[in-house]
């Protein structure tokens, strides 16, 4: 518990003598604004990189609370309940390795993963994406029979879209009634801001989804899936076919792993990480998968590849190359992989898609499926 403090006073102290603006927040604060009172939720830009609001209409029904408190207060508030997740999603990804922890253990676990760089920017930013995880590993390892299971994966994708690849991954491993639960969620989640914010919701679903520049430029360093490590290898900022194609190859490849792996535990990480790879930007502080990923290769005992992994997510490659201005269209040879070591790790573990290969699946040194028969769909008991 003392590490565990010592570790939370450490960032607290950080954010303050660094003033940590927890930007991301502030646009959640704008966005519950603009819901509450009936402002253009995709016309505004806010704080000094001028952002826009970028996720569903749902999200800002969630965040209509936000508008209520004052700013410090609610930095506050974003950081006390990022700590609590965290410590959630560190028990979450016991569950997920089948390894409880005891109170002590998961207290210091979570000290040690604050300092993670996808949970770090997490909290720095005030985002969201340790509450998305959170809902989406709780559901995918609640057993089988539990009720409504599928709901809160629905819920977390009508929030940020990216968890929608699990329904595609229940659906592989034969759980049907459960993706059927999450699709249903995610549907409710639509039509709630079509009735709560109607002209929102058609100007998101029908325009604002395809505009991925609103998220930012997809080819710095900050973004670590596919697109932005072609984008920056192929000196181009816009590689079109060049990444739709092969992130189509690599969604396909990544969800058949997914669906034919032995362990849950390894197909929930080769969907998390196949969508990581495949979304047209994936921010450094949405790959605080790296949690679960972490414990399930300690579980297994892998403690020497655990460090290792431990070591890319806390070293902060791609922040020490060239990355001001147009210098990430630029890098040389030797700092691609410095500047998409993300990308790398999902790819080399792997936990990547890499080979549909029953026999390179046996052969994983990270993922191994038991040797003894052909890999298969398990289906959910509780379905017909």
């Amino acid at each position: 518990m003392l590490l565990l403090v010592l570790s939370l006073g450490g960032f607290a102290a950080l954010s303050v003598v660094q003033r940590a603006p927890m930007a991301d927040l502030l646009v959640y604060r704008a966005e519950g604004a603009a819901a509450a009172h009936g402002g253009d939720l995709y016309g505004f830009t806010v704080t000094e990189w001028r952002l826009p609001a970028t996720y569903p209409p749902f999200a800002a029904l969630l965040f209509v609370p936000a508008a209520w408190l004052p700013v410090p207060v609610l930095k506050a508030v974003s950081l006390a309940g990022n700590a609590l997740l965290l410590a959630s999603l560190v028990a979450l990804s016991s569950r997920l390795a089948s390894r409880p922890l005891s109170p002590a253990r998961l207290c210091t676990a979570t000290a040690a993963a604050l300092w993670l760089e996808p949970v770090f920017q997490t909290l720095l930013f005030g985002q969201v994406n340790l509450a998305v995880v959170c809902l989406t590993l709780w559901d995918l390892t609640r057993p089988p029979g539990a009720r409504a299971r599928g709901l809160a994966l629905g819920l977390a994708a009508g929030v940020k879209l990216t968890p929608v690849l699990f329904v595609v991954y229940l659906l592989l491993r034969g759980r049907r009634r459960q993706a059927a639960t999450a699709a249903a969620g995610l549907a409710a989640t639509v039509l709630l801001g079509f009735l709560l914010l109607p002209a929102a919701s058609a100007d998101f679903w029908t325009r604002r989804l395809y505009e991925t520049g609103r998220v930012g430029k997809a080819w710095i360093v900050d973004n670590q899936s596919l697109r932005g490590l072609l984008a920056r290898a192929l000196h181009d900022p816009a590689p079109g076919l060049a990444w739709a194609l092969p992130a189509a190859a690599v969604a396909v490849a990544g969800l058949a792993l997914a669906g034919r792996a032995r362990r849950e535990s390894h197909g929930v990480l080769l969907t998390a990480f196949t969508a990581l790879l495949v979304c047209p930007v994936s921010w450094t502080h949405h790959w605080v998968w790296c949690v679960p990923l972490l414990a399930v290769l300690l579980a297994e005992g892998r403690t020497r590849t655990a460090v290792l992994v431990a070591l890319v997510f806390t070293a902060r490659t791609m922040w020490l190359v060239p990355h001001e201005g147009v210098l990430d269209l630029e890098l040389s040879w030797w700092q691609q992989p410095l500047a998409a070591a993300y990308a790398l790790v999902a790819f080399l573990l792997p936990l990547g898609p890499i080979s549909s290969c029953d026999s390179m699946i046996n052969r994983c040194p990270i993922l191994p499926t038991e040797r003894t028969g052909k890999p298969h769909a398990v289906p959910d008991p509780s379905d017909p």
